[in-house]
């Protein structure tokens, strides 16, 4: 069956229906990893993206039931160029095509992923449609742009959990931590668990009194999808956290929304980055880690020098290395101590690579360091 995806701008490629059939609309984005396509599926902070697989040949290892990062598949539409016929690894349980007509999600195959791929390098994310009912460009076209747009989307709430749950610290407990889910992805509590984390984790509606009855050593931000300048809750919870000086870790989202509540503002990137190889310094040891990305936005905060805060000295610990767009935050109070952290990648990296892993260790060193874990007194 012939499919065609039309972008806002009038660019238009045919190619043949992969996945469920119908239409579908979303951000145009794109992905550099050549592996972990199924964690991406199903990575909660791809809501509303239509993703471009750059790598050529996808599908082949099909899928299993041990690596979705969450209950379902929640891209809006997928692009592939040669997808498998036939996948090939002992653990696969079912196609790729066949996973993703079982969750609905609208693609296409076939067509020339890398001048698409350039064309959204030179021109910038943009709308997109996928059809395989619709055989008129035009018409798509006009589909696509009375679609909705990803800047001033508030998304969070709608792909987090609706009812709070406990991750439990494997082995002996020595922490506990209050994560916000704002499209968490289930690698993250996994990680902390693995170091005596006790992880709770609570919805993206959840407030300052719902941490704090939690009596935890420590606050989380997840990854998640949307605009951070449209969410404006979750920053006062969290500046409210920062004045009980509770150690904070974020990630992704979570790193936007720690610089806006210290008080620096975000911007969107032209095209973003997504993918599992991509350079960033660790400004505080010198390190080059290649890293796992999925995001839109950035935090625009000076990358020299350092910011004074109501809650303290921050500054630019972490840096891609390819646009210089900030990659972590750190917070220090008056004495130079570590208070909060933050990056803007995945140190969760499923399905890789693991060169951030030790920002979990810096958390566990961080909570225990701290001489005010979420004072009991104010609850």
């Amino acid at each position: 069956m012939t499919a065609l995806l039309v972008l806002e701008d009038g660019r238009t490629f045919t190619g043949d229906a992969y996945g469920a059939e119908g239409e579908t609309f979303g951000e145009a984005v794109f992905s550099t990893g050549m592996t972990g396509y199924q964690e991406t599926l199903t990575d909660p902070s791809y809501h509303r993206q239509v993703v471009v697989m750059t790598a050529p040949h996808i599908g082949n290892t099909g899928v299993n039931d041990e690596d979705p990062e969450s209950s379902r598949i929640w891209v809006a539409g997928y692009v592939v160029r040669d997808p498998a016929r036939v996948p090939s690894s002992w653990r696969s349980r079912r196609s790729l095509d066949d996973e993703l007509r079982r969750h609905g999600v609208v693609g296409i195959s076939g067509i020339d992923t890398r001048a698409l791929t350039r064309h959204l390098r030179d021109r910038g994310a943009m709308r997109v449609g996928i059809s395989s009912t619709e055989t008129d460009p035009e018409a798509l076209l006009a589909r696509v742009r009375a679609s909705a747009e990803m800047a001033g989307a508030e998304l969070a709430s709608e792909v987090s959990t609706r009812e709070a749950y406990v991750v439990p610290a494997v082995g002996a407990k020595r922490l506990t931590v209050a994560a916000l889910d704002l499209g968490i992805k289930a690698m993250t509590p996994a990680r902390m668990a693995e170091r005596g984390i006790e992880v709770h984790v609570l919805p993206a509606t959840a407030s300052l009194d719902d941490v704090l009855a939690v009596e935890p050593d420590g606050l989380f931000f997840s990854n998640g999808p949307g605009d951070p300048a449209a969410t404006t809750q979750q920053v006062e919870l969290l500046q409210g956290a920062l004045a009980r000086d509770l150690p904070y870790f974020g990630i992704c989202f979570g790193n936007q929304l720690f610089g806006r509540a210290l008080g620096f503002g975000t911007y969107k990137l032209k095209y973003g980055h997504r993918g599992i190889n991509q350079p960033v310094m660790d400004r505080t040891t010198g390190k080059v880690e290649v890293t796992s990305h999925n995001h839109g936005f950035a935090v625009d905060a000076p990358l020299e020098g350092s910011t004074q805060t109501p809650y303290g000295v921050a500054t630019v610990s972490h840096v891609c290395l390819n646009d210089d767009v900030v990659e972590g935050l750190e917070l220090h109070d008056d004495a130079g101590n570590l208070k909060s952290f933050s990056v803007q990648y995945h140190p969760e990296a499923a399905a890789g690579p693991h060169d951030a892993a030790y920002l979990f260790d810096r958390f566990v060193q961080l909570m225990s360091a701290s001489q005010n874990p979420v004072s009991r007194e104010e609850t």
